[in-house]
């Protein structure tokens, strides 16, 4: 195995450390440049899928993840007043993938920092250019200019990598609602989380370890409105009439811990790759919330590149890594959007038809539904 060759991670989140530990373990020397002063999540809970769980035990974290986690017991999708519109077997879905669990973003960025060798992570560092020099990429950042056999676009959304090497690329894109996040500590743990689809509207509640709740909504609105008396308020009147226990989620949130963004995905790029350059995560495929992928599928792509550069040369390597990563990233994103546009339809009369489709469907459609997404494994590659 090489232990010369040198990788630069532009992006210090949930898929740049998980490239730069999957990097690390077959031998490369990683940097990972981060712009902000230090790595934190606030506010934040997520889901890890039994994929995303396989790409973390690749990463040889897995088992510490499951250890600060909570099992999803129950979980699916219910109408305003509180009634199943949608139940998830999890049991069957753990015996057929593995288990669902929920975890604070801190919490796994934690994790998967810790992991890595000291000196990686190089905080305060931004990135203002990128070019190729005689076979290798040279990026300038805010201690110097760097060269690396390859260079992973791990920055975002709003990735700085992808603006530069892919100009033509389509900007992110308004989904069409907005979303609030926000961490409580209730008196009393919900007996499950799910989400609730109301018009225009949806809850969810996704149960922590500790007894936290992480809590998070979405609205139709137009892009960039904002509430002129506090987030809290605003979801108060949208929230408060609608089943137990949400009201009282609401009433245990902090004014100031409630965080509201604006939802956009990304469009298809024609490719995850160019020179010696790659992209992952939110930087190659940005894509709604609406199926709870997006920290999965930047896991996945991190296992995925790591694995193929190992045993390949880096142009046939990258050509395999977009091959692997894009179809499938971009048709969970497209299937994500359509659910997004499902949950969020603001007429009345249409969301009473889709509550009574989805009450009438067999639970086995959802869960086979499922079955595609899951049922992922890291490629096995040879020498």
């Amino acid at each position: 195995m090489q232990t010369d060759r040198q990788a630069i991670i532009v992006g210090g989140g949930i898929g740049g450390l998980a490239a730069a530990i999957a990097l690390s373990r077959r031998g490369w020397r990683v940097s990972v440049l981060e712009r902000a002063s230090r790595i934190t999540a606030a506010g934040s809970g997520l889901s890890i899928w039994p994929n995303g769980l396989r790409a973390l035990d690749g990463l040889g974290v897995g088992e510490e993840v499951r250890s600060r986690a909570l099992v999803d017991t129950e979980g699916g999708i219910r109408d305003m007043r509180g009634r199943w519109l949608s139940k998830t077997d999890t049991d069957e879905m753990a015996r057929r993938h593995g288990p669902l669990v929920a975890i604070h973003r801190a919490d796994l960025l934690e994790i998967l920092q810790a992991t890595l060798p000291p000196g990686v992570v190089h905080l305060g560092e931004t990135v203002s250019e990128i070019a190729e020099d005689n076979g290798a990429t040279t990026v300038a950042h805010t201690s110097g200019v760097s060269r690396a056999d390859l260079v992973v676009g791990a920055d975002g959304i709003h990735s700085m990598v992808r603006r530069a090497l892919w100009p033509q690329a389509a900007a992110p894109r308004y989904a069409g609602y907005t979303a609030w996040r926000t961490v409580v500590h209730p008196g009393t743990r919900p007996r499950s989380g799910g989400e609730t689809w109301g018009s225009g509207e949806i809850f969810g509640i996704v149960p922590l370890g500790d007894g936290r709740i992480y809590v998070f909504a979405g609205a139709s609105t137009p892009e960039g409105q904002r509430s002129t008396d506090g987030e809290l308020a605003e979801l108060h009147r949208r929230f408060d009439s609608w089943h137990d226990p949400i009201p009282a989620l609401l009433d245990a949130a902090e004014p100031e811990a409630v965080l509201r963004h604006d939802i956009y995905y990304l469009p298809d790029l024609k490719s995850f790759v160019r020179q010696r350059v790659a992209l992952l995560g939110d930087a190659a495929h940005a894509m709604t919330p609406n199926l709870g992928q997006g920290a999965n599928q930047a896991l996945e792509d991190a296992v995925t590149l790591a694995e193929v550069v190992d045993h390949a040369e880096p142009d046939l390597a990258l050509a395999t890594y977009d091959r692997l990563r894009r179809p499938r990233t971009q048709s969970l994103a497209r299937q994500s959007r359509r659910m997004g546009s499902l949950a969020h339809l603001a007429s009345p009369a249409a969301a009473l038809v889709r509550n009574t489709v989805m009450r009438l469907a067999p639970a086995r459609v959802a869960l086979a539904r499922l079955d595609p997404v899951l049922d992922w494994h890291a490629p096995q590659t040879t020498e």
